[in-house]
């Protein structure tokens, strides 16, 4: 799969857009159908969510959301294409039509919801919330004594916002120093140019993954905000954005029901259970509502896997990063991932 780097330049974004702001949405399903692939874009280098291998094929929990779009659209993971953009060009990218979907460790925010001509689908990849990473040497154990730090901080993110509202509630100083990249803040850490590095905790234990000593380094305890992430589509096209909501749906169904990569074939075949059948495609027709074929979750589970297996792959506990599901566990098992159910 090819990597598509963002080339978006201000002037010929302007001319997409046009008076009102933002691209028409138009019908996506039917323009991805057309070119066939899906554009995705992702973030330019976070492990766990989207960051190339060796070979430059773009792994991570964001990439697999695509890929299980694809999957369903086109009976096909592999018909996706990514745009590795940074935070400040990602909504531009999509607003004019440069990609199809975001996936890209966004949180979704009221203004972005509805002031931005953008549409969050409401399926979660990520229950996440801001911290701070700092070098153990620096004794710190709280985040309640960091006053008077520098703090790295990417720009374009609510991270700005949020630190900025932590200090200011806990009568805390910092000195804040901007970077277009979530890298770059990362290198300033680990040359000591600034104290701490905050952002999502996520991020923060994928960031120390590609430190040069990553065990001199501790993300504190506190979590100062709530960051839902997840896809992202142009507002205005209900029939693409609701294939992309029931996409995450589906496989968060697959995972409730035991329905993994391995057997998804068999209980689509075999299953007695009156919703896995409906959840599969042996009965009913639940797929022509969303104009994809019957066996739309078949494809997306065979290809891709369901939301746990999608999440030990990429961020669990076999991986660099050792994250464990926490508010990302399903509903029933400790967590508050819940899906409705396909009927």
């Amino acid at each position: 799969m090819k990597v598509l780097k963002s080339t978006l330049a201000i002037v010929s974004a302007a001319a997409v857009l046009g008076v009102s702001g933002f691209a028409q949405a138009g019908a996506t399903l039917d323009a991805v159908q057309k070119k066939g692939f899906v554009q995705c874009g992702v973030s330019d280098g976070l492990p766990g969510f989207s960051v190339p291998d060796a070979s430059g094929k773009i792994l991570g929990i964001d990439a697999d959301v695509c890929r299980a779009v694809a999957a369903a659209v086109f009976g096909d993971a592999t018909k996706v294409k990514f745009s590795q953009l940074n935070a400040k060009e990602r909504f531009t990218a999509l607003q004019s039509g440069e990609v199809d979907i975001l996936s890209r460790n966004t949180t979704m925010t009221s203004s972005r919801d509805a002031g931005m001509g953008l549409k969050f689908p409401g399926f979660i990849t990520y229950y996440d919330g801001i911290g701070f990473l700092v070098n153990s040497k620096l004794g710190v154990k709280s985040a309640k004594e960091l006053d008077g730090a520098t703090i790295c901080i990417q720009a374009g993110t609510t991270t700005e916002l949020n630190v900025s509202d932590y200090f200011r509630g806990n009568n805390l100083k910092y000195t804040p120093i901007t970077f277009d990249t979530s890298d770059e803040s990362a290198k300033s850490l680990e040359s000591g140019r600034c104290d701490v590095l905050t952002s999502d905790k996520s991020q923060l234990f994928a960031q120390r993954s590609k430190l040069a000593a990553p065990k001199d380094y501790v993300v504190l305890p506190e979590t100062i905000s709530k960051e839902p992430l997840g896809p992202v589509v142009r507002n205005g096209d209900d029939e693409w954005l609701a294939i992309v909501r029931w996409v995450g749906y589906a496989m968060l169904n697959a995972e409730e029901a035991g329905i993994t990569s391995k057997n998804v074939e068999a209980e689509a075949k075999s299953t007695k259970n009156p919703d896995v059948a409906r959840l599969l495609g042996a009965d009913g027709e639940y797929g022509k509502d969303l104009k994809v074929k019957k066996d739309w979750v078949v494809q997306i589970v065979k290809q891709v896997g369901n939301y746990g297996e999608v999440f030990e792959r990429n961020l669990g506990k076999s991986t660099p990063l050792e994250i464990d599901r926490g508010l990302n566990a399903l509903w029933n098992n400790g967590g508050i991932q819940y899906a409705p159910p396909v009927r």
